[in-house]
């Protein structure tokens, strides 16, 4: 039960008392009155700037979120942080940078908070790695807060088919084939992105808004709003309000709302609609922001037990705009609460269960989102495998996926570059185990995604006729037999550094859910044996500050011991 009580206000510290002259006078050096410095302290944050398509029109909108605080009788104060593209960094070294940015992220936003005593956050992301990164930063902090993702780009149009950025990835493959020319590859390029805003499929960043809304922590409704439409006006100016009324009347705090039963819920709706396998990692990290011990264990229990009920590219056939037009992330999380796969009892912002707030959602159409006696498979669409290639856990996205098993000789490649050389020439052959190592959270360092490589062999007519196997990650956008994040990764011990290229590996994501390395022990043990400790590397910059911190995919990737704390001189509430 929440405090119905108002609540302290942390921002009194910088302006309260004889000793805060110093601290008034740089407010009113801002334009704030008598009136405007007694008010409440309301971080309005976004990701805003030009970066990506993701974050282009994020300060526009939050912009509305500053009025509505306004409107609330709240003094907002707009800042902003950095957001590293997956789109931009993709297939090169600066992909390395994204998934640290997840940390630089969060830690900016908590400095920002602690530094100015705000009394509460307004937070907008748009992109793969800001979204979990914000609702981090709030879990951290635990004071009144509000997450809006951006929302995406309208599909494309090309030739009267609907496509989105990953048809422009594949069609490079394509063209080195032959089945598509250079000419309509560079039409569809003109054509994939038409408008600002992150990808349109269920690929990680509508993976992570349709999970702000089942965490509780954004406003239902809010996540599958294309960027440009004119709705985001008004959801701007509610959520600035809604953080006020969370402050002034005692409503839920972020670690009310993320409990180990909204985090199942996020992970359901995850599995239900074929999300990016990058979600799973995401949850454990957010989950240890709050002292929950979430593991790809964990998360993997919840994928199991949850059927697929949506049809969403890349493994299926529609996108967030569709799901937006019928009823949005209402609708999936009535039909699994309906189902009892999803807790009903969790809180959201308003206050109300998510039963109670999901109560007049419409039923699955059939088609975009299928009912759960419908369901297109019974278990989710991303899952885990173990074996004694990942005694940890591995995910694979199974949405979509024609073949369910596969056996074949590796072959092995000590970094993305090295695989990409021999993609480009089809130097690999049908029934091939590729393997990309040395790209984990620390052996990158950074965990590089691999949409580059797999987008390029499933141009290649390939997708389905050989494994892609990593301790790297995958785009949520990646489909066909790719299995990522092995844990624990080549280059902290892991069994996949002890591979050799014509080794025999099995891939079974059916029965078994096991992914092995058919080598006999005594032999794995001479290798294992003989393995040669990586020469040091010299990293020196956040690179090195990451490397000596991270910790497992298994455990989230997460860089710090979890749950801080937030003391301040008395002002905690009661």
């Amino acid at each position: 039960m929440t405090d119905p009580k108002p609540r302290k206000l942390r921002s009194r510290v910088t302006t309260d008392g004889l000793d805060r002259v110093p601290h008034r006078a740089f407010y009113r050096g801002q334009g704030l009155d008598d009136d405007a410095i007694s008010r409440p302290m309301i971080g309005v944050m976004s990701t805003a700037g030009e970066t990506s398509p993701c974050n282009a029109n994020l300060g526009d909108q939050a912009a509305h979120a500053y009025r509505g605080v306004q409107e609330a009788g709240g003094t907002p104060r707009e800042f902003t942080t950095i957001s590293v593209s997956d789109g931009f960094s993709m297939n090169h070294q600066g992909m390395k940078n994204s998934l640290m940015s997840r940390e630089v992220i969060a830690d900016s936003i908590e400095l920002v908070m602690r530094g100015h005593a705000y009394d509460g956050l307004v937070g907008y992301g748009g992109c793969d790695k800001n979204l979990p990164a914000i609702i981090m930063a709030m879990v951290r902090l635990n004071a009144p807060s509000v997450f809006v993702y951006g929302g995406s780009t309208l599909p494309g149009q090309y030739k009267g088919k609907t496509i989105s950025i990953l048809d422009a990835y594949e069609g490079a493959g394509a063209v080195m084939t032959g089945e598509l020319s250079q000419s309509e590859l560079d039409e569809m390029e003109r054509a994939a992105m038409p408008t600002v805003g992150a990808c349109p499929g269920q690929f990680t960043a509508n993976t992570m808004g349709m999970v702000s809304e089942v965490l509780g922590i954004a406003p239902l409704g809010s996540s599958l709003i294309p960027a440009v439409y004119s709705e985001r006006a008004a959801l701007g100016r509610r959520a600035g309000k809604l953080v006020m009324q969370i402050l002034q009347n005692g409503g839920p705090l972020p670690r009310e709302l993320i409990t180990r039963e909204s985090i199942e819920n996020a992970c359901a709706i995850v599995a239900a609609t074929g999300g990016s396998t990058n979600a799973g990692m995401h949850l454990s990290a957010i989950a240890h922001e709050a002292g929950i011990k979430f593991t790809m264990d964990d998360v993997g229990a919840v994928f199991e037990r949850t059927p697929l009920i949506g049809n969403l590219r890349p493994g299926g056939q529609y996108y967030a705009l569709d799901v937006h037009r019928l009823g949005g992330v209402a609708m999936i999380a009535k039909e699994l609460i309906a189902s009892g796969h999803m807790h009903g009892q969790t809180l959201t912002l308003t206050g109300q269960t998510l039963a109670e707030a999901v109560a007049d959602a419409p039923a699955p159409d059939g088609e975009v989102i299928f009912p759960v006696a419908n369901a297109r498979d019974s278990s989710g669409g991303v899952i885990v495998l173990k074996g004694n290639l990942a005694p940890q856990g591995a995910f694979i996205k199974v949405a979509g996926l024609k073949t369910r098993v596969h056996e074949g000789p590796a072959r092995v490649f000590e970094s993305e570059e090295e695989c990409m050389a021999a993609i480009r020439k089809r130097d690999y052959a049908e029934g091939d185990v590729i393997i990309i190592r040395n790209e984990g959270p620390k052996g990158g360092p950074g965990m590089r995604e691999m949409l580059g490589p797999t987008a390029v062999i499933y141009g290649q007519g390939m997708g389905e006729k050989v494994a892609l196997v990593t301790d790297g990650r995958f785009s949520g956008a990646t489909r066909g037999m790719c299995i990522g994040y092995l844990s624990p990764e080549a280059g902290d011990g892991g069994p996949l550094a002890l591979v050799e290229t014509g080794d025999l590996i099995r891939i079974d994501t059916l029965e078994a859910r096991a992914i092995d390395l058919l080598v006999d022990e005594a032999t794995l043990d001479k290798r294992r044996a003989a393995l040669a400790a990586r020469p040091p590397r010299r990293l020196a910059g956040v690179h090195e500050k990451y490397a000596a911190q991270v910790q497992s995919a298994y455990y989230g990737a997460v860089t710090h011991s979890g749950a801080a704390e937030w003391p301040m001189d008395g002002l905690d509430d009661e």
